[in-house]
C-alpha cells in the first residue's frame, strides 16, 4: 500500500516517520521551513521511547505525490477547506481518506440517519467545500491520542501517548480499516478499530471544548486548571452542556464527566494544543473544537451559556494574538 501524509505537521510527520521507520511506502506533503528541512535532512523524532531519523519521500505539491492508496489528512481542521480541493491528483478510484482532525469532523453526519442525516456545520465545512471534494465513501475516521510538537523544522518531539483509533462512520468493521490498522500497529502504534467511533469522538470533545479554550484564556496546564476549584467548575459546566448535545443526537457516552476530568488531571503539567498554538502565534483550532459544538447546540436546541461565553472570549483572544503577531513581523 502507498500512503500519503497530506499536511505533515506535528501529528502527520510523526505518523509518517513511524511508518517509514517500519518500512512502509510513505510520502509526506508539507510546506515552508518544515518542508525544506525535511527535504534536506529527513524527519527526526525525539521520544522517551527512543529517538530515530528517517528520510521518507517529501513533496511540495500533491501533483508530485500522485495517486496513493491511503491519504492521512494531517492538517488541523481549519486547514482542511484549503487542502481538500487540492487532493484530486492523489485520489485514485479506491483511495481511502483518513481524517485525523480534532472536534466534530466534517463527515460526522454523512450517513448518520434520522433527522440530522447530512447535516453540515458551517464552522467546519464552510460552503460544503470539504464534503464536495472528498466523497463520503472514501472516509475512514480516526481519533488521535498522542501528543507531538514541532520543536524545530523537521524535528518532532513526541511527548506522550501512542494510540490512534480508526473506524468506519457507519460502524462497520471493514477490510480497509483492518489493513490500515495493521500498518499502524506494525509502526509501533496502538490502533484499535472502533465500531462506535461517533460516540468516542464525543468523549474527546468533552475535553476539547472545555480544556482547550480555557487553557488559552488562563495560560494554565491541565493539572493547574483542574486543581483550581473555580476553573474546574467552569470545565464541569461546559462538559455538562456538551454532554447534553451528545444526548440529543442519541450518543450515550461511556465515561462520566468526573472520570473525564480525573483522566485529564492525571496527564499533569501538559499544555493543550490550543495553548501551544496561541503561544507560537498560530491560529487556534477554536471553530473545530468549540465553535462547531456551539453551532450544533443551536441546531438541536440545547442552551450552552458557559460554552458560548468561553468560545467568544477565546475567539477575541485569538484574533488579538494573531494581530499582535502580524504587527511584530518586520515589513
Amino acid at each position: 500500500m502507498r500512503f500519503l501524509i497530506a499536511g505533515a505537521g506535528a501529528i502527520g510527520a510523526y505518523i509518517g516517520a513511524r511508518m517509514t521507520h517500519a518500512g512502509f511506502d510513505v510520502t509526506l506533503f508539507a510546506r515552508g521551513p518544515h518542508l525544506k528541512a525535511m527535504q534536506e535532512r529527513g524527519v527526526e523524532v525525539r521520544s522517551s521511547e527512543g529517538n530515530f531519523q528517517v528520510q521518507p519521500r517529501i513533496v511540495a505539491s500533491l501533483e508530485e505525490a500522485g495517486p496513493v492508496d491511503v491519504v492521512f489528512l494531517g492538517v488541523k481542521a481549519h486547514g482542511l477547506p484549503q487542502l481538500a480541493p487540492q487532493l484530486k491528483p492523489v485520489l485514485g478510484r479506491d483511495t481511502t481518506v483518513v481524517s485525523t482532525q480534532n472536534g466534530i469532523p466534517w463527515w460526522y453526519f454523512q450517513g448518520f440517519g434520522g433527522p440530522w442525516d447530512g447535516l453540515r456545520l458551517e464552522r467546519i465545512d464552510p460552503g460544503g467545500v470539504i464534503s464536495n471534494a472528498i466523497e463520503a465513501r472514501r472516509v475512514v475516521g480516526s481519533i488521535v491520542y498522542f501528543s507531538t510538537q514541532i520543536v524545530a523544522p523537521g524535528v518532532i518531539q513526541h511527548t506522550e501517548g501512542n494510540r490512534i483509533s480508526l473506524g468506519e462512520p457507519d460502524g462497520a468493521r471493514s477490510e480497509r480499516c483492518r489493513k490500515i490498522a495493521e500498518a499502524l500497529v506494525a509502526s509501533g502504534l496502538r490502533c484499535p478499530v472502533s465500531a462506535r467511533l461517533r460516540q468516542e469522538i464525543w468523549v474527546k470533545i468533552l475535553g476539547n471544548a472545555s480544556l482547550n479554550p480555557l487553557s488559552a484564556l488562563t495560560r494554565a496546564t491541565l493539572a493547574q486548571m483542574l486543581r483550581d476549584p473555580g476553573v474546574a467548575s467552569v470545565i464541569r459546566n461546559i462538559m455538562l452542556e456538551v454532554e447534553a448535545v451528545s444526548h440529543k443526537l442519541g450518543m450515550g457516552l461511556p465515561v462520566s464527566i468526573e472520570q473525564r476530568m480525573a483522566g485529564a488531571e492525571k496527564v499533569g503539567e501538559h499544555k493543550t494544543s490550543m495553548l501551544q498554538d496561541l503561544e507560537a502565534g498560530r491560529p487556534m483550532e477554536l471553530e473545530a473544537l468549540v465553535g462547531s459544538v456551539v453551532e450544533l447546540g443551536e441546531k438541536v436546541g440545547v442552551a450552552m451559556p458557559h460554552t458560548t461565553t468561553v468560545y467568544h472570549c477565546a475567539k477575541l483572544l485569538g484574533l488579538s494574538s494573531l494581530a499582535a503577531t502580524h504587527a511584530a513581523k518586520p515589513a
